[in-house]
């Protein structure tokens, strides 16, 4: 979708970018800037840079970067036009009518008709679930001690029995069959439509704005499966998206409930945990959890307490403590669920679990433990050997220390033992060298310098144009030298050119505004943001910084006259450019 340049300017400069980003993020202000964790990686150092000057972010850690629109796309997964309207909405701006191109149009058409269509869906399955033809899912649902509050909060229904009654319920309101096969609501193919689901509980999930993106089915009676939801479309990415996180990412408390189903989230919830989530139908993933972290800092797992759900458990706290959350493990034994748990013992023994929950890696040890008979001395020993190769995964020493000490006491381990086998494997180290590896290591080490020459060329290019950009009044003598055409690299030679043409207007170059035009490539924006973060350091002398910009701009102008002396056919030309490239090497350069 198309808005005049303008519009797009006033919606981001009334938009001050540090105060958006401090509602997901908690900055710090530290010299002119604010700093935080990294919304985006996985990181405990906060290298999440937000400029109030320039009205950019940037991350030194992964590098994501851009301006107030970047942000709300990226953290919202909003589209360009979604963004525009939040935040416009945000600044009380009335956004004019806006102008698309005809793919555009028809992708945005078609994300609206998706959403509606589902939306009507939701609905119709709401009302029959509460006619006599739903009598026996309502029943199902009471039995499972929902509340009429609760049914209605989650927007509970029923796909009656018939294989296309929502087909021709769809088709009455005038929805096509592109647009039915497209929502994963209706299967149309050779045989002819058919509903998707059929006679089963239907759970709406919902997106973290509360809008019907997909369902989720539980079948009545006999059949499979006995859980189905529906396939990925436009707007359902089961790895991108968690049942219940519309109601959890406004929940006070300070972690969130990691459950296996639907009827965990909603049990909990009903009893007052209003923090549960759960993956939709599929193994849990570092998109799941990066989600999550946007949120909360701590996860609580409170799976299956079958061996299936120890299993999920286990393969689940990598990838949340790769995404930098801490984790702890909800024991419910001798009860399966959370919702068999509570109905068994209330909210209050609940929460008693909750704060008992035990610590991820002991949970782990405690698994392994399980494994082995301490009967037996060899498999005891075995489970000790496993114990401490675990062990040495810590790299902190105290972190090291302290689960040592805690898991020696958990499984009755002598402590100096211990300690003398985790040190005993930490230190074992095998070395194999062939001839083939020296090979693979010398291709690597040529490829790497040839990448190190190349960055270090594009590392100039950034000095120069940040410097360009920030002290227009000191680099008439550099933009004299360093035309647009010596910023060979496409996204950079794009930058100067909008910033040369600033300057040449008497306008002050915004780093915010230049990002406008990179909105819809999130590399390139990375590109922009990294140009506009890359300065010298105050540690070193004027004199200092002047003979480092004036060695780049010499490296910048050399290379561009480089690759003209390989291109030039022209025998004048070429020795004027070899003349100059000459020139250059003792031309002295100076800021103004």
């Amino acid at each position: 979708m198309y808005y005049p340049d303008e519009v797009i300017e006033e919606v981001r400069t009334k938009n001050d970018i540090v105060s958006v980003i401090s509602q997901y993020v908690r900055l710090t202000k530290r010299g002119g800037n604010y700093f935080g964790v990294c919304p985006f990686h996985n990181e405990k150092t906060p290298s999440f840079s937000v400029s109030p000057g320039k009205q950019m972010y940037y991350c030194f850690g992964c590098g994501a970067g851009g301006n107030v629109l970047t942000f709300v796309m990226q953290y919202e997964n909003y589209t360009f036009t979604e963004a525009m309207q939040n935040l416009a909405e945000r600044a009380g701006i009335t956004l004019p009518q806006a102008e698309e191109t005809e793919e555009q149009k028809r992708q945005a058409d078609l994300r609206m008709r998706l959403l509606e269509v589902n939306k009507v869906a939701a609905r119709y399955y709401y009302y029959q679930l509460r006619t006599p033809a739903g009598t026996h899912a309502m029943e199902y649902l009471k039995n499972r001690n929902l509340s009429d509050e609760t049914m209605q909060k989650f927007g509970l229904g029923y796909s009656l029995m018939y294989s296309d009654a929502l087909y021709r319920y769809l088709k009455q309101k005038g929805y096509s069959d592109e647009i039915l096969d497209q929502s994963g609501l209706v299967k149309i193919d050779e045989r002819g439509p058919r509903d998707r689901f059929w006679n089963r509980a239907m759970f709406p999930i919902m997106d973290v704005n509360s809008r019907v993106i997909g369902f989720g089915g539980r079948v009545m009676g006999e059949g499979e499966p006995k859980y189905l939801n529906s396939p990925e479309t436009k707007l359902f990415d089961k790895s991108r998206n968690l049942y219940g996180l519309n109601l959890a990412r406004t929940s006070r408390r300070p972690y969130f409930l990691l459950c296996e189903g639907y009827m965990d989230v909603i049990a909990l919830h009903q009893a007052g945990f209003d923090c549960a989530v759960a993956s939709l139908g599929t193994s849990f993933t570092p998109g799941h959890a990066l989600l999550i972290k946007r949120y909360v800092t701590e996860v609580i797992i409170t799976y299956d307490s079958d061996g299936a759900g120890q299993k999920a458990a286990l393969r689940a706290i990598p990838i949340l403590k790769n995404a930098g959350l801490s984790v702890r493990v909800l024991n419910m034994k001798p009860y399966k669920d959370p919702d068999e748990f509570i109905c068994a013992l209330g909210a209050e023994e609940y929460q008693k679990r909750i704060d008992a929950a035990i610590n991820s890696f002991l949970f782990e040890t405690d698994t392994i433990r399980m494994r082995y008979d301490f009967s037996n001395p060899e498999k005891k020993t075995e489970f000790h050997r496993e114990v401490a190769a675990r062990l040495t995964e810590f790299t902190d020493e105290l972190e090291r220390d302290n689960y040592m000490e805690a898991v020696a006491a958990r499984h009755q381990i002598p402590l100096s033992a211990l300690r003398e086998m985790v040190n005993r494997m930490g230190g074992r180290r095998i070395v194999t060298e062939t001839e083939a590896e020296e090979q693979s290591e010398a291709r690597e080490l040529r490829s790497k310098r040839k990448k190190e020459k190349d960055e270090g060329l594009r590392g100039d290019q950034r000095l120069l144009l940040n410097f360009i950009t920030s002290h227009p009044e000191r680099s008439h003598s550099l933009r004299k030298l360093l035309s647009v055409e010596c910023y060979t690299d496409g996204v950079y030679h794009q930058i100067a050119e909008m910033v040369y043409a600033d300057l040449d207007a008497g306008r002050a170059p915004e780093p915010a505004a230049v990002m406008n035009r990179f909105l819809d490539e999130e590399e390139e924006r990375n590109q922009v943001a990294a140009v506009f973060n890359t300065s010298l350091s105050s540690d070193y002398t004027e004199e200092e910084q002047e003979k480092i910009l004036a060695e780049a701009a010499r490296r910048v102008k050399r290379s561009y006259l480089d690759q003209m002396v390989r291109k030039e056919t022209d025998p004048v030309k070429l020795q004027q450019i070899i003349m100059e490239r000459a020139k250059l090497e003792s031309l002295h350069i100076f800021l103004d």
